[in-house]
């Protein structure tokens, strides 16, 4: 059962002057269009823009609005079986590896009472594609995580919804809610994560949900956070033991009467595909409110047995998503936040989203970047304050990281390269992410399209730090990649067994901006960077059609040698397809190897972040 789209046009999206001609539909399982390649090189000449490809038209505005609103449209229905998935375009090469492909995001964001929550709020819906290289086909399963804010809010007997959990990013039916402490809404939405013997699905605030491999049956929460008591031996300078009677006197009120955990997962993870480890941070609830953060990073072993704990303070107020690693550092990128006291109230009251009480923080003109050492006891000699951040010469919000490594020189000079992804102060809104308008309860793409320059949304940057043989910092500095930095992107990514190695290529979601009101998001072109050529390639999705995170599936030793997966969401026919690209033809007509359909009964909506477990 699906909920019905929202059809009623906004105030604030003009009517075209002229109405589009009917365009015919062509059959559901036939592609509309085809996809076209472009190809981009190191120009002798200064760049010029980008010719928008014939096959994808401009839409007008309520076009675009109706397609926003169906990419995010909940799917109630769940599969009890594997479903085996029909092949609508060329086929499942011999070489592609058996395993399967894990995607999480939000299922359900509108209840049956006229609540809509925020996506991030949204119950976690966790989605597999099993390919068996013997009989070359894939079988498909979806299922909701059943975590207690979904057992509560949903009536299984009746497949009916009530929202009773506020989230961190939402308001429930007209603000009135008043008094509602139901704030930390577990909805294990983020990323999904098969490490040993566990699959699990992770949100940014408690612990992680256990799922069974086979049926994808929820098992429960498992603890990953245990024994993760911050020490002192980390103490903040000037003013730790202040904020440590104001932690106590928060922790009652946070922990009691808003329930949230003590601590809190990050959804993002690392693996060090060298010495095949698994990394992950977690930190302290209260810190959100306070001039400090704790973060505790765990790394475990192939069997998820715990290899290394370290617990870190840094005196600093700030928020973190994603971060990165390298052989010798952890590496934060602290994005600074402040309390809203204003905020806080509504926010307390239910008037607003809890996370009004906090805003970003532009103060300073630097993105203060915390080099952690990863192996303290292998560096004694080295005299570099760690709680010292270097200051790179820009002010960026980091969203996510590509990949980081690190160059050692004989003399003993180190140098360190990020790949990510970053957006500015400006740009960047707690509650309104995704275009959530709390108020009007409905998903204003306008906000994730505001006009202004590049320079303001996400887009892919390359953080260089050089560093002598001590650690102490000679040159750091942020740069957008010259190659892509016109257009709008996010998700980079690589073949994952060059995680923490230097790499030559990167993968991310962007656009060329040929949509007349949809220029910057959501995503409908899958880019790959040459980092070493400085050159660029595309595959577009076609015309309304979007994409989501792709996901890179080794199976050779070249770093480009296995193949892509990406979702695309074709609203307009109501569809989703599981696409399969080749990395080393992008940029070519035939790049497209594989393009398989699910059921338009399970179409689903846009989701977060996947994962690739061989078997």
């Amino acid at each position: 059962m699906h909920t019905k789209p929202i059809h009623n046009t906004p105030t604030y999206f003009p009517p075209p002057i002229r109405p589009s001609p009917p365009v015919q539909q062509p059959s559901p399982s036939i592609p509309p269009t085809k996809p076209r390649a472009i190809s981009i090189s190191t120009p002798t000449t200064p760049p010029v823009a980008l010719p928008i490809p014939p096959a994808i038209e401009l839409d007008d505005s309520m076009a675009d609005y109706h397609d926003y609103q169906l990419l995010f449209m909940s799917q109630k229905s769940e599969t009890n079986q594997p479903i085996v998935l029909s092949i609508v375009d060329g086929v499942i090469p011999d070489d592609f590896p058996s395993g399967t492909y894990y995607l999480t995001g939000p299922g359900v964001m509108s209840d049956d009472h006229g609540s809509m929550v925020h996506p991030l709020d949204g119950h976690g819906y966790l989605r597999a594609f099993t390919f068996d290289n013997v009989i070359r086909n894939v079988k498909y399963m979806a299922k909701y995580i059943k975590t207690e804010a979904h057992v509560e809010e949903h009536d299984p007997k009746t497949n009916k919804w009530k929202f009773t959990h506020r989230g961190p990013f939402s308001v429930l039916k007209g603000g009135k809610k008043v008094g509602n402490t139901k704030v930390m809404k577990n909805v294990a939405n983020t990323s999904v994560l098969k490490w040993g013997e566990k699959l699990l699905c992770m949100w940014e605030g408690g612990e992680p949900y256990e799922i069974q491999e086979g049926t994808l049956d929820t098992i429960g929460q498992y603890n990953m956070m245990d024994g993760a008591d911050l020490k002192d031996h980390d103490e903040i300078k000037g003013g730790g033991d202040v904020w440590e009677v104001a932690a106590h006197l928060l922790k009652p009120i946070l922990y009691g009467v808003f329930k949230m955990p003590p601590r809190r997962l990050l959804s993002h993870y690392k693996v060090d595909s060298r010495r095949n480890r698994l990394l992950t941070v977690s930190c302290n609830a209260e810190d959100m409110l306070l001039p400090r953060s704790n973060f505790t990073f765990t790394e475990y072993d192939s069997n998820f047995n715990e290899i290394q704990k370290q617990n870190f303070r840094i005196p600093d107020h700030l928020m973190i998503h994603d971060w990165a690693f390298t052989d010798t550092h952890y590496i934060v990128f602290a994005n600074r936040i402040k309390l809203d006291v204003l905020g806080s109230m509504a926010a307390v009251y239910g008037m607003s989203p809890m996370i009004t009480a906090l805003r970003v923080n532009p103060s300073k003109s630097t993105s203060p970047i915390y080099l952690i050492p990863r192996f303290p006891n292998n560096d004694k000699g080295k005299e570099r304050d760690w709680r010292v951040p270097l200051e790179a010469p820009s002010q960026l919000w980091l969203l996510h990281v590509g990949n980081a490594f690190e160059v050692q020189h004989p003399h003993g000079n180190l140098d360190i390269q990020i790949q990510a992804v970053a957006c500015s102060y400006q740009w960047f809104n707690f509650s309104k992410m995704f275009g959530y308008d709390w108020q009007k309860r409905k998903l204003d793409p306008s906000i994730m399209n505001v006009k202004g320059g590049s320079e303001l949304l996400p887009h892919l940057v390359k953080v260089s730090i050089k560093l002598d043989s001590d650690y102490n910092c000679q040159d750091c500095d942020v740069k957008p990649m010259k190659k892509w930095k016109k257009y709008s992107s996010d998700f980079p990514v690589t073949n994952p067994t060059f995680s923490g190695k230097k790499n030559k290529y990167l993968y991310a979601a962007t656009t060329l901006g040929s949509r007349k009101t949809l220029p910057c998001f959501p995503f409908d072109t899958v880019v790959k960077l040459d980092l070493e050529s400085d050159s660029a390639q595309t595959w577009t999705a076609g015309r309304r059609r979007f994409i989501g995170e792709p996901i890179f599936v080794p199976k050779g030793h070249q770093e480009d040698d296995g193949y892509l997966l990406v979702v695309e969401y074709a609203v307009s026919m109501k569809r989703c397809y599981l696409v399969i690209l080749d990395p080393k033809r992008i940029g070519a007509d035939n790049a497209l190897v594989a393009r398989i359909e699910i059921p338009k009964h399970l179409n689903f909506p846009l989701g977060f972040h996947g994962f690739w477990a061989a078997n």
